[in-house]
């Protein structure tokens, strides 16, 4: 999966790679005017970026004017819908407002920082990015003959057809 993490903090930054690195390795852009550029970047290498993590806060552009731009990007290179890169918003904000702007930003998931890894693991499930965890298979048990409703072959009953002594045998 081709990623790009977006964010000025440098410890937000480590720990959004080190969750991610199983998924392969993040490109880094310290702000959003950066993200901007290195989306323009991927599409005109035709490998634009399935997943961006972008800070909501950061210098020079922040997060919301880069999702503005980087959907107009898609919308002039025809990409839309279910096609177009999966934009996660992070920020310490947690307020109503900017969760409302960035989902009206067309924003795909939002996540509140510190971001855990459970909650990026779910978002990039629902993002259909990575598939979901498999259900263990369960076997049915085996029959076996203790098994009161075990089938027997024909002639044979579920009972010992040889009865134990009455007495005990001495040698």
């Amino acid at each position: 999966m081709k990623m790009l993490i977006a964010e000025d903090d440098f410890t937000s930054r480590l720990r959004l790679q080190e969750m991610l690195k199983s998924y392969g390795s993040p490109h880094i852009a310290a702000n959003g005017k950066e993200a901007v550029e290195a989306v323009r970047a991927a599409m005109k290498a035709s490998e634009p970026y399935d997943l961006i993590c972008l800070d909501i806060m950061m210098p020079e552009m922040d997060g919301h004017a880069a999702l503005k731009e980087i959907r107009a990007l898609e919308k002039m290179a025809g990409i839309s819908g279910s096609r177009h890169g999966r934009i996660i918003m992070t920020t310490a904000l947690a307020d109503k407002a900017n969760v409302i702007k960035a989902a009206k930003e067309q924003c795909d998931h939002f996540l509140v920082k510190p971001v855990q890894k459970a909650k990026l693991v779910e978002a990039l499930q629902k993002m259909q990015l990575i598939p979901p965890p498999e259900e263990p298979s369960v076997e049915p048990p085996a029959e076996s003959p203790e098994d009161p409703d075990a089938e027997f072959p024909e002639g044979l009953s579920g009972e010992s057809p040889v009865e134990p002594p009455a007495e005990p045998i001495t040698p």
